[in-house]
This record gives C-alpha cells, sequence and structure tokens, in this order.
C-alpha cells in the first residue's frame, strides 16, 4: 500500500488482491497528472457537478481520489472493480459514492464530464468510445490519460474518428494528456465488436468452429500461436468431470473440452468481464447439444469450492497492464491446487522462458512436460 498525495487530498492506496511485497503501485504518473489537470488554477478547474464517468481505472485510484463527486467508474477489470471497494473502504469512503459499471452494462445517458484511462488495447479502447459517444454532449470535457509510451498516433485518430478534435498536452514524468472536443455532427455509428473468425483445421475438436471476441481479448482477430499449440495436446477426459479453462480468453480452450466429452461440466472463469462474454457466446455458438457449463468473473478460482474440481486447462498470462510479472501465473497456480480434488491435474502453457515448471514444483511437487517445440510447452502437475 502506498499513499497518493494530491490537491483532491490524501489516500492510501493499494492494488487488489494486495500482496505486501507487490513492487507496483495503485496509480502512475498519468493518474496524478490528470487529477491535477482537473484542479488546474491556470486552466480553471473542471466543473465536476454533472455526471462524471471514469473509463479504465485500473486500481480504482481515479475513483477514489474523485468520490465525493459520486463519479461512475466503467472497468472491463473484476480485480480493478474490488480494488476500487477496497480503495474506498480504507480511506473511510462510503462504497455507494461511487457507482461500478462493467464494459458489459450500458452507459449512462448523460455524462458531463469523460475521464479516460487509455488502456493498452487499442480495440478495446475504440469499443469503449463508440459505446459511449451517444451520452456525449457539446459541452461535455473529454480527458484521456497515459503514459507516453502508452498514447500513439492511433490512439488520437480514435478520439477524432469517434468523438471529436483531439490534442495532446506537453509529457510530464512521462505521462500526457489528451484533450478531446465532441463534435455534435460526427455520424454515431456501432461498435465493429465483437469479432468472429472461425478456428483453423489442425486444433483437435473445435476445428472449423466459431469463436466471438468482444474488444480487449487477447488476439481477439486470430488464434493466438500459444493457444494453438496448447489445444493440439489437451488430455481427454470421459464421464463426469468438472473442468475449469482458467483464465478463459475467448473460451476456446474450454469448448474443446466439451467438445472432446459432452458429459464433462466445464466452468470458463475469467476477471475481464469482455472475456466471460466472449467465451458464453464462443460456448453458445459451437458447444453440442446438452453441454454442461457456468461462466464466472472473478479472482481466478477463488470462487471454486476446495477439491471440487478434476481438471483445470490454463494458459497464464505475464502481463498486468505494462508491467511483465509471473505473479498471476503464480496465483493461478495456487488457486489451482486448492480448487483440484486429490489426483485432479493442472494443465499449463507458456513462453519457455517464463519457467512454469519450477513455480509448478513448488506448488504441487511434481510437474512432467507434455509437449513442447522452441517456443512453447505444455506442463502437467498432479495434485496428491
Amino acid at each position: 500500500m502506498n499513499r497518493l498525495t494530491i490537491s483532491q487530498g490524501t489516500f492510501d492506496l493499494a492494488r487488489f488482491p494486495e500482496h505486501p511485497r507487490d513492487p507496483f503501485r495503485a496509480w502512475d504518473a498519468a493518474d496524478e497528472y490528470l487529477l491535477r489537470q482537473l484542479t488546474d488554477p491556470e486552466t480553471g478547474p473542471v466543473d465536476l457537478s454533472g455526471t462524471v464517468a471514469v473509463v479504465g481505472d485500473r486500481w480504482g485510484a481515479l475513483a477514489t481520489a474523485l468520490a465525493a463527486h459520486r463519479p461512475v467508474q466503467i472497468s472491463d477489470s473484476y480485480l480493478a472493480r474490488r480494488a476500487t471497494l477496497a480503495n474506498l473502504a480504507r480511506n473511510g469512503i462510503d462504497q455507494d459514492a461511487v457507482r461500478l459499471l462493467s464494459s458489459r452494462d450500458t452507459p449512462p445517458d448523460r455524462i458531463d464530464v469523460l475521464i479516460v484511462r487509455v488502456p493498452k488495447s487499442l480495440a478495446f479502447l475504440e469499443d469503449q468510445l463508440h459505446r459511449i459517444a451517444p451520452a456525449v454532449h457539446a459541452g461535455t470535457v473529454i480527458i484521456g490519460t497515459g503514459m507516453v509510451k502508452e498514447i500513439h498516433t492511433s490512439t488520437l485518430k480514435l478520439f477524432e474518428r469517434i468523438i471529436g478534435p483531439t490534442r495532446t498536452s506537453l509529457a510530464v514524468r512521462k505521462a500526457r494528456l489528451i484533450f478531446c472536443t465532441p463534435d455534435p455532427e460526427l455520424p454515431r455509428t456501432p461498435s465493429p465488436w465483437p469479432y468472429r473468425y472461425e478456428l483453423p483445421a489442425d486444433v483437435g475438436p473445435v476445428s472449423g468452429l466459431t469463436t466471438v471476441n468482444h474488444a480487449g481479448i487477447f488476439c481477439a482477430d486470430r488464434l493466438d500461436i500459444g493457444t494453438r499449440f496448447f489445444l493440439k495436446h489437451l488430455p481427454t477426459r470421459g464421464g463426469d468431470v468438472r473442468v475449469v479453462d482458467l483464465g478463459c480468453g475467448n473460451g476456446v480452450v474450454g469448448l474443446s473440452a466439451a467438445v472432446a466429452n459432452p458429459d464433462a461440466h466445464v466452468t470458463f472463469v475469467d476477471e475481464s468481464y469482455g472475456a466471460v462474454a466472449s467465451a458464453e457466446e464462443t460456448f453458445r455458438a459451437g458447444a453440442p447439444d446438452g453441454a454442461k457449463a457456468e461462466f464466472l468473473v472473478g479472482d481466478g478460482l477463488a470462487g471454486l469450492d476446495a477439491g471440487s474440481v478434476d481438471l483445470v486447462l490454463n494458459n497464464p498470462p505475464f502481463h498486468s497492464h505494462m508491467a511483465t510479472t509471473d505473479a498471476t501465473a503464480r496465483t493461478m497456480f495456487a488457486g489451482a491446487r486448492t480448487a483440484l480434488r486429490q489426483g485432479g491435474e493442472l494443465w499449463v502453457v507458456g513462453n519457455r522462458h517464463l519457467s512454469y515448471h519450477t513455480h509448478l514444483r513448488r506448488v504441487f511437487g511434481n510437474c512432467t512436460t507434455v509437449a513442447g517445440d522452441p517456443k512453447f510447452v505444455v506442463l502437467r502437475a498432479v495434485k496428491r
């Protein structure tokens, strides 16, 4: 936990889940730059008396700092939502001070101040701007923020094309602001997302089936090579078994398990609301009749009973926004061991250089290499 001191006040903030040795803060220079801009006496403080919407707030720092103005937070991340609630409570702020909406919820009808934390995914930004554009009016104040390495010409062009004329600020501490003026004459077009494509013919049971991808999903326009490799080496489990697609993304791994064994009960889990929506639509489009599934937005396997799962399939992410880290993978492995029954198995695909086998041996006491190529490896760990 760290303390953020700005003109709006002093706030103790942490990421979620909170780890005492987490080297990353719950905010960065881009968040601070934007919050200072809102009260800058030279440009005149921004009137926050109307509806304030905060899009893409990563760990709740912006919503917490602006809680006095009762903002609406729009986020695709379950962890960001939990972090926001925890940070509000940590600072003695009523949780009802911030209205929490997911990326799949309908935005407010009218937005007077729009704050956008630029996401890593340009597609997600495109989708959110399309969804929010009808709520913007000629007087809406729109300010985006991000680190310099996160804001590109393509970022600015999206604001220009969907909302109106756009300019950027000077860089301060490697952060930059985006100022956009709404143009009511711009045509309001629907978002091009979700995107659908047909899976290739060499990926096992799901070959030729269609995937549905909402904006922001990893490799939303094609099958990523790691998942492709994983699909070729998935285990086959017959009978009434419980399988979890952990970090499901668009759900093709869990769908493969369901197609290969229609008697299985498959649980799709991700912390992204868009990912779980994608997985559900992918499953509905390709699963056999009578296939059983549930779809959970949550913090890994924390929502499942201990010792209730037979098989966990996992392609863990190794980025948290712009930071490279194996913290998410380690949390997933520990959660999988808790959720698995005795004799249950965790199957993982990952880049060779990530050395997941070391973590799996530490958590499970064993790890077997199932398959590998120069770039990827599929690993198996058994709960004993």
